[in-house]
């Protein structure tokens, strides 16, 4: 497993620094780069390499549907574009990537398919597609009967981490969740995590909407929620939070320290993601594992079957998720 230490050395930092980076130390005043090679070197780190067969073609477009500043806010498809990266790099294969506001950048002839990473508009996968047919959506399913997709199942998710919850005695249950919504009309996009935490609450009679906070997903906004929450409930303030990604919940966990709250001894607090730093944040995060490096390696490997054995069928693949339980609950 990688240690800080390794992360410092791979991105030519201090110890300290990258400690000061992984929790989101705001007093820290580093360029936005340095954070960038931190996160990225954690990543990198964490990739488990596989053997593979070493073919040579074009190159491969990957577009993302953050850009490099939210990419810092949010880990998640930071860590699937460094996995679809690295299994490039292990087949021999070119990469190039765009932003989603920059696909009339794209060359259509000097590419073979793309990898489109993070939520589209209609529009924007109709326009995706008329660079290639040869497309594969990480994290979002346009189409079911016509593209190739890599997902995972955040209702499933979010049921373990409130089963678990409910199994250790809790009955007492918060969310602290965000909006996403599509970059360029504002327009929000249904979570399926805060419709799943109430609909299986409801159904176990525990369901409190007075304990449910959201905002966006970034640990800025994790933290404030979590402020919030403090002041509006005061003793009341529930014993489990379930946070709908792991930057969130590291704002949270800021946010309980400043108030003197003990984790996980009077709140209990489990993310969604299990990014690369989820381990290095104190108290060491619990996470719903989002095998994020095998999402990106998945969907080069479905961008091969277009490419090389001419499938017209679309495959989507769902990656199953897995709870880690560290010190931030029971």
């Amino acid at each position: 497993m990688a240690t800080i230490k390794d992360i410092a050395e791979k991105a030519g930092v201090s110890i300290a620094t990258v400690s000061r980076v992984l929790n989101y130390d705001n007093t820290l005043s580093v360029s936005d780069e340095t954070k960038r090679r931190v996160f990225e070197a954690a990543e990198d780190l964490s990739y488990k390499k596989t053997p593979s067969r070493k073919i040579n073609l074009p190159k491969v477009a990957i577009i993302n549907w953050y850009t490099d500043k939210e990419e810092l806010d949010d880990l998640y498809y930071m860590s699937i574009r460094i996995g679809a990266e690295n299994a490039c790099q292990d087949l021999q294969l070119q990469t190039m990537q765009y932003s989603y506001h920059e696909m009339n950048k794209i060359n259509d002839e000097d590419i073979a398919g793309i990898i489109a990473i993070g939520k589209f508009r209609k529009k924007q996968v109709e326009e995706i597609n008329m660079h290639t047919s040869n497309v594969v959506f990480v994290d979002f399913n346009p189409d079911e009967d016509k593209f190739d997709s890599v997902i995972i199942d955040l209702r499933r998710a979010t049921e373990k981490i409130l089963r678990h919850f409910i199994n250790k005695g809790h009955t007492s249950i918060g969310y602290i969740g965000g909006h996403e919504s599509y970059m360029d009309e504002g327009m929000d996009i249904e979570d399926v995590r805060i419709e799943a935490f109430r609909t299986f609450l409801e159904a176990n009679h525990l369901l409190d909407e007075s304990s449910i906070y959201t905002g966006s997903f970034t640990v800025e906004e994790g933290y404030h929620l979590m402020k919030r929450a403090i002041k509006e409930k005061g003793d009341q303030l529930p014993t489990a939070f379930f946070a709908g990604n792991d930057s969130l919940a590291i704002g949270c966990l800021k946010a309980l320290h400043e108030e003197n709250i003990p984790i996980p001894e009077r709140v209990n607090i489990i993310g969604l993601n299990d990014t690369s730093i989820a381990k290095f944040v104190y108290p060491a995060l619990s996470t719903i594992k989002v095998h994020t490096e095998l999402m990106g390696e998945t969907a080069v490997s479905l961008l091969l079957e277009r490419m090389t054995d001419d499938r017209s069928v679309p495959k989507k693949v769902v990656i199953p998720t897995e709870l880690i339980i560290r010190d931030s609950s029971f």
